[in-house]
Parts: structure tokens; sequence; C-alpha cells
């Protein structure tokens, strides 16, 4: 038996998808969620819940985490890894949910 995909399967039938929009700063906000709680609500424990943060604390630690002018046992060297812009994404994304 062939597979057909559904995109495809769809396309031949004339049906049309949902497509869900994912803001490029909910993306990169995502990897936050496994340690900081989803959406940024920890509910316990020694990690700090985002959600309750603005944007522009969750910016000046990241980029204070990445330059070295503040320690961290993990967050160091999470915060490597993005760039000024995407910083600025994902914090206004968490920024957000605390409203």
């Amino acid at each position: 038996m062939k597979k057909i995909y559904l995109p495809v399967a769809a396309a031949l039938l004339g049906v049309t998808l949902p497509v869900l929009a994912v803001d490029r700063g909910e993306m990169l906000a995502n990897s936050c969620f496994s340690c900081h709680g989803y959406d940024g609500k920890n509910t316990g424990g020694a990690i700090p819940p985002l959600g309750q943060y603005p944007a522009s604390l969750i910016v000046s630690q990241m980029k204070a985490y990445r330059d070295g002018t503040r320690t961290g046992t993990v967050m160091n060297r999470h915060a490597k890894g993005y760039t000024d812009e995407e910083i600025e994404l994902m914090a206004k994304y968490i920024g957000k949910q605390g409203q």
C-alpha cells in the first residue's frame, strides 16, 4: 500500500489545512520553558518563573550571562548561543506571559 502524506492528501481532496503561525520569539522561548516552566510559570524549586519578569530585565540578565558579567551554572552557557536580536525576541514573548 502506498503512503500518502496528509498535506498531499488534503491538496488532492481540495481541503485546506489550518496553518498555525508561531512567532520567532515564542519558538526561541520554548527552550526556556523546560527549566523555567511552561510559559515561564514554574511553580517551585530554585529556578525562577520568568513569566513575572519584564522583558527588559530578561534582556539585561541574558546579556550579562552571555558576556560573563553574571555567573551561573547553566545560564551562562545557554546565553552564549543567542544573538542580541534573539534575546530580545524571546524576552518580549516571555514578558507577555506574565500579563
